[in-house]
């Protein structure tokens, strides 16, 4: 029967706590103390497991993460890399989709008393909720938030290839814009319609047209693009703030008999597999979806194990895509 970590506590006259820093080389062992535990350890041939440890240390080996729905590629790659990442630290992820949910901050404090960390995707969670959880000493991370005092943020640029893509489009002899999803549509959605907006003042040209959205959603996209483009005052280009959108929008102008992006150019934001294979493709800006999600799991571990104990924002690099739908060859 294989040696367990109650077994090396007990040889080495300490308790398992002491047993699990001494075999991490953290927190504070005397110097003798982790010499014994060792010894103990090699004369067992013990080999810790994460989960032992975790136990060790009072923690569960588990993560939660709160997102909004669990649908959508956006969604499902931040997902795929978060997971890619927990699984080779070792630890367990629990998803909870506040979509259609009641009492949600009754749903996170339950999630927050089950894991060892939280990662909280944008408004999910009211600010007061997050620093409520933060001022309880548990990790914490956020995605593609605003700050909130003592959490970590994990984020990708946004303002400045907004701006890019605006000027580009400026560029094509567009005047009359509308942003489809903003503004107040999630802090990294303002980041972008402010980028936009930054662009068109600098040429002087009007702010565009907000159009709020329901959802994140081709079906959302297609309803928001039939009222935008019914009519003789529409706008020279619809800049959506997320790919899914932007495909709604063409099957909108399609239905309507606009060529896009002869009648009016079509944009989008995220660079999804479907983006690239659309008709026209699709000019977007490629964030990165994947490392989104990874960068978050290694940022709530840093924080779980203590290997860093102050806040840190972390923002990711994002790429401007330029194809056929806005009227480049």
């Amino acid at each position: 029967m294989s040696a367990t970590i109650y077994d090396v506590a007990q040889r080495a006259g300490v308790g398992i706590a002491t047993v699990s820093r001494a075999l991490r080389g953290s927190g504070s062992v005397r110097t003798e103390t982790r010499e014994r535990v060792l010894r103990a350890a090699e004369e067992l041939n013990f080999t810790p497991s994460r989960l032992g440890v975790s136990l060790a240390e009072g923690r569960h080996a588990a993560n939660g993460v709160v997102f909004p729905t669990l649908s959508g590629p956006y969604y499902a790659e931040v997902l795929l890399g978060y997971e890619e990442v927990a699984s080779e630290l070792g630890r367990s992820v629990i998803i909870l989709s506040t979509q259609g949910r009641s009492a949600v901050p009754e749903l996170v404090r339950d999630l927050a008393g089950r894991v060892d960390g939280l990662v909280v995707f944008g408004r999910t969670a009211p600010s007061g909720l997050v620093a409520e959880l933060v001022a309880t000493g548990k990790p914490t991370v956020l995605l593609t938030r605003t700050p909130v005092a003592g959490a970590d943020v994990v984020t990708s640029e946004n303002a400045t290839s907004a701006r890019l893509l605006a000027e580009h489009l400026l560029g094509h002899g567009h005047r009359r814009f509308a942003f489809l999803g903003g503004p107040s549509g999630g802090a990294d959605v303002d980041e972008r319609w402010s980028g936009v907006v930054a662009a068109l003042s600098a040429a002087g040209v009007p702010a565009p047209q907000g159009v709020a959205l329901e959802a994140y959603n081709v079906e959302s996209g297609h309803r928001a693009g039939l009222r935008v483009l019914d009519g003789a005052s529409r706008p020279d280009v619809l800049v959506c703030a997320q790919d899914e959108v932007a495909l709604g929008v063409l099957r909108a102008a399609r239905e309507l008999g606009l060529d896009v992006p002869r009648d009016v150019a079509v944009t989008g934001w995220d660079d999804i597999m479907a983006a690239g294979h659309a008709w026209p493709p699709l000019t977007t800006v490629r964030q990165p979806m994947r490392s989104l999600g990874a960068g978050a799991a290694r940022a709530l571990d840093e924080l779980i194990t203590g290997a860093r104990t102050e806040p840190r924002t972390l923002i990711l690099p994002t790429e401007l895509v330029i194809r056929a739908s806005c009227g480049c060859d």
